[in-house]
């Protein structure tokens, strides 16, 4: 979409305001909202700006005093990428939203954004001829309003009047008891070109799995950015929350953000991970053995809270490890059964509290080491892979000194974007370690 175009867009939906978000390095979304007059001048003339420390803010919103940062805290311009103008359907008053680029005043590209990131790990393999395709699977849990963090998270009420009280996956009927939300969710996702294929219940309390349809990263990316967003909003329409949190309940399974991955010719479009009569390509193999050495250095983009980590336990189907098989749910990397034109990876490491930028980023770029290195996986496993030893990291302190040590991804992902993803989550650590948990005060308060 040019720019004439985008005037006649806005018009035609007597768009008021536009919301011109980017997505820092924790996911959360942030900008600035423009009267629409204000917004065509700035995509004319350059003169949408915030500073560039944005990025780099912590899950809590506080600002991270980097090595890495300009100590003159300047200034980046922020440009609309019009193809992703979008209506934002739960206002009352005409409203848009538009995901941004970021770029410095000189012109090169900001280091520090996730989109950019991504960017530059798809022109990675377009460089070697070849086409990425991804398609994301995010589980999510719908439970009651807690406005006190104190207290445990409960299960919503449904359409019955009950609550959930045993686990439901793959039911129907309990899947029906959030129909009215579920109404919202499919309708704001049309209205933003949202592709959501399947909706199905997972195994926790009122826990949900929706499938975002295969296609190009960065549109994928951006579509699981605003799918976040969209389910939080409908839920709150209907007086709940919706929750990403990798392990909101003490004793229910954790979500997860599978991705399936697939890699094709460039020019031709044929999936270069299957052989002609079906068999899997010599490039699929190196495509998996490079998931296999570098996810566990890779973790703090596919798993990047403390609470993430509580998710990787030996129970409810989570992986972790890193072996492979063939329509193996045991495994962290699993080949799906599929004709050759569909042949893909799914890897089912990453939580769903990641950055989708970050985590398919991340993902696609221990792929590609494997496959320039043409790197040779383990044998497929046919067996429980749950009884295996752990091999992913158990804390997030360990999965940063992991990917401090794997040079060959860090320079892939850019050595300035690691020492900033490092800053922000070493930060966040700091943080969670001054609070004194629920469970210490229950058991060391009057015994030790």
């Amino acid at each position: 979409m040019n720019i004439e175009e985008a005037v006649e867009w806005l018009k035609a939906r007597h768009i008021e305001e536009v919301e011109c978000l980017i997505v820092d390095i924790t996911g959360v979304p942030r900008g600035k909202v423009l009267p629409v007059v204000r917004f065509l001048k700035a995509v004319k003339d350059g003169s949408l700006r915030l500073p560039e420390a944005v990025f780099l803010q912590t899950v809590s919103g506080d600002w991270l005093e980097s090595r890495m940062l300009d100590p003159r805290d300047p200034d980046m311009v922020l440009v609309p990428d019009l193809s992703s103008l979008r209506v934002l359907p739960w206002y009352d008053e005409p409203t848009a939203q538009v995901i941004c680029d970021a770029i410095k005043m000189d012109g090169e590209p900001v280091i520090f954004s996730p989109r950019g990131l991504l960017r530059r790990i798809v022109k990675l393999y377009a460089d070697q001829g070849w086409r990425v395709e991804v398609a994301p699977e995010l589980e999510f849990y719908f439970i009651a309003k807690n406005p006190d963090p104190d207290y445990p998270l409960k299960a919503p009420i449904g359409r019955s009047g009950r609550a959930e009280t045993g686990r439901q996956p793959y039911s129907i009927d309990a899947v029906n008891e959030f129909d009215p939300i579920f109404d919202d969710i499919y309708d704001f996702c049309e209205a933003q070109q949202i592709e959501i294929d399947t909706v199905i219940h997972e195994e926790g309390l009122a826990q949900v799995e929706v499938n975002i349809d295969h296609g190009d990263p960065i549109a994928i990316a951006d579509q699981a950015f605003l799918f976040k967003r969209t389910v939080r909003q409908a839920a709150m329409r209907h007086d709940l929350y919706a929750t990403f949190m990798a392990k909101p309940h003490q004793n229910e399974p954790g979500s997860a953000m599978h991705l399936h991955q697939s890699v094709h010719d460039l020019k031709t479009g044929e999936n270069l991970f299957a052989q002609p009569d079906g068999k899997d390509s010599a490039l699929l193999l190196n495509h998996i053995a490079g998931l296999q050495k570098y996810l566990p250095a890779a973790m703090p983009l596919l798993a990047p809270n403390v609470n993430s980590y509580r998710r990787l336990v030996n129970e409810w189907g989570s992986t972790v490890n890193t072996h492979w098989g063939h329509d193996n749910r045991t495994t962290g990397l699993r080949i799906p059964r599929s004709g050759a034109s569909s042949r893909r990876v799914e890897n089912r490491v990453p939580s769903a509290d990641a950055n989708p930028y970050l985590a398919i980023a991340g993902s696609l770029a221990c792929g590609y080491l494997g496959m320039m290195d043409k790197l040779e996986p383990s044998e497929p496993l046919t067996v429980d892979a749950s009884e295996r030893k752990l091999s992913l990291p158990r804390f997030l302190s360990e999965a940063i000194q992991r990917l401090r040590y794997a040079a060959p991804l860090r320079e892939v992902l850019h050595e300035d974007f690691v020492a900033a993803l490092i800053d922000v989550k070493e930060t966040e650590m700091e943080a969670f370690n001054r609070v004194i948990s629920a469970w210490e005060r229950e058991h060391l308060l009057l015994h030790v």
